[in-house]
């Protein structure tokens, strides 16, 4: 069985993760339910969201299901940190590694992560916002922090939509 199975925490992973088993005609699960719908050693696409590099949910993931590719959901920019989180979370590189950009509203996270935010858009936002040769990256995260943001598309899933295509 091939399906896509993925962790979310403010929706914005779970909403890749339907998008993309729309794309692909795959079912979705999120990974407690996929413990009881997934046979262990299947196929899958994991997607998870990234948290100082680490992506939510992969090595437990990645012990119970082949998997075939990773999503890793986050603040950067779509196609960004690829070394950071494929070292950070030992991805081998046989598998495809794609980072996608997802939504941020501190309000949707919870508890201490909900803390550790705002201290870093507090922090790191002032520091962005105070520099005057920012990138286009740095815009954007400032963009993010301040104002919020919906990122999720579709357009976002086109170089795994076409991975998947070109292997299977």
């Amino acid at each position: 069985m091939k399906a896509i199975i993925y962790t979310s925490n403010t929706g914005s992973t779970a909403e890749y993760a339907q998008l993309l088993g729309n794309e692909l005609k795959l079912p979705v699960h999120n990974l407690q339910q996929a413990k009881n719908k997934v046979p262990a050693a299947s196929e899958i696409i994991y997607l998870g969201w990234i948290m100082a590099g680490g992506i939510k949910g992969y090595k437990e993931a990645a012990k119970l299901y082949k998997v075939r590719a990773v999503c890793g959901i986050g603040m950067g920019q779509t196609g960004t940190q690829l070394k950071e989180v494929r070292d950070k979370n030992a991805i081998p590189q046989r598998i495809p590694l794609f980072t996608l950009q997802g939504n941020f509203d501190v309000k949707k996270l919870h508890g201490a992560y909900r803390f550790m935010m705002n201290v870093m858009v507090k922090t790191a936002g002032k520091g962005l916002a105070n520099k005057t040769d920012r990138t286009p990256e740095e815009d954007d995260m400032l963009d993010m922090m301040v104002n919020g943001g919906k990122r999720v598309s579709l357009q976002n899933l086109n170089a795994v939509t076409e991975w998947y295509k070109s292997v299977y």
